[in-house]
């Protein structure tokens, strides 16, 4: 009787373990992707790039398609998922392009911003109430873009505004996502990828460059890194707490800063690392006094 308190902790450690590591090779799948999208960006366009790995993906949902066509045919909301369709093509062809314009850790480290600004249109679009120990957080984490950004030392680049983009229309993408929660899963997932692929295809098809054979089994590697990535991503939070998870996902900048060194001869300046080190602290302790508050 003594030894069966003990088992649910050591599946908890197990299930911790897992998303953990489901995280890490999301991180993994990732940092090849964004580092064969910034050496193909030269010879293709952005959106070009986003409409093969939609191209992609659309032939691993097709037997979902197939399987779930009852489904699809209750659509309850299509205007919604159709404006956070192309909220999301926009963000992805905006940050496809902002790696061939910038350094792949300033882009990333750039994007933990993304939560800031999904927080400030949550309290204009949806009305939830922020708490002023949140928009402090928010402000001293603002002050760690400011760092990265550094606007006194670093002169203006068009490559800030494309992530600019890719923050601001991920950031409502994300809010569209929160107004869907009463769609089905299935539908979202579909209508993401169809919708990504309609899109973006016209754009596409006007400034196509001509593949050569030889290029495509790169190219189709983009897709399906993106596509084996967003199912590690799933699991992992299928495994564990997003509180579990938060802290290791801010990896993802020291991901990137090593690839960039490696593959673009890309040295970090101090800077970079010491904003994102402000935005963490500003986001994680804004978290762990509210959780303090609370109990």
């Amino acid at each position: 009787m003594s030894a069966e308190p003990a088992a649910p902790p050591t599946e908890d450690k197990n299930a911790a373990g897992q998303g953990v590591a489901w995280l890490l090779a999301d991180m993994t799948l990732v940092t090849f992707m964004s580092v064969l999208v910034k050496a193909n960006s030269v010879a293709y366009p952005a959106i070009q790039l986003v409409f093969i790995r939609a191209l992609i993906g659309l032939v691993f949902i097709l037997p979902m398609l197939v399987r779930n066509r009852a489904a699809l045919m209750n659509i309850r909301y299509p205007l919604r998922n159709a404006f956070r369709v192309t909220c999301n093509a926009i963000a992805l062809t905006s940050n496809f392009l902002a790696f061939a314009m910038l350094p792949l850790v300033l882009v990333n480290a750039l994007g933990f911003t993304r939560p800031l600004v999904t927080m400030g249109l949550a309290a204009l679009l949806l009305g939830e109430r922020i708490s002023r120990l949140r928009w402090l957080g928010a402000g001293l984490a603002f002050g760690g873009a400011l760092i990265i950004v550094a606007p006194g030392e670093m002169a203006f680049h068009p490559g800030l505004l494309v992530v600019l983009a890719s923050i601001v229309f991920g950031a409502m993408a994300t809010i569209q996502t929160r107004r869907l929660k009463d769609e089905s899963t299935i539908v979202m997932m579909v209508f993401y990828t169809v919708g990504l692929a309609l899109l973006t295809g016209i754009p596409a098809l006007m400034l196509w460059q001509p593949v050569p054979l030889a290029h495509w089994p790169v190219l189709a590697l983009i897709g399906l890194l993106a596509q084996a990535g967003q199912y590690c991503w799933l699991k992992a939070y299928q495994k564990s707490d997003a509180s579990m998870l938060a802290p290791f996902g801010y990896l993802s900048v020291f991901f990137s800063a090593t690839a960039g060194f490696f593959f673009f001869a890309e040295v970090p300046s101090p800077r970079i690392f010491i904003g994102v080190a402000v935005i963490l602290l500003a986001l994680q302790g804004t978290r762990w006094l509210e959780a303090r508050r609370r109990r």
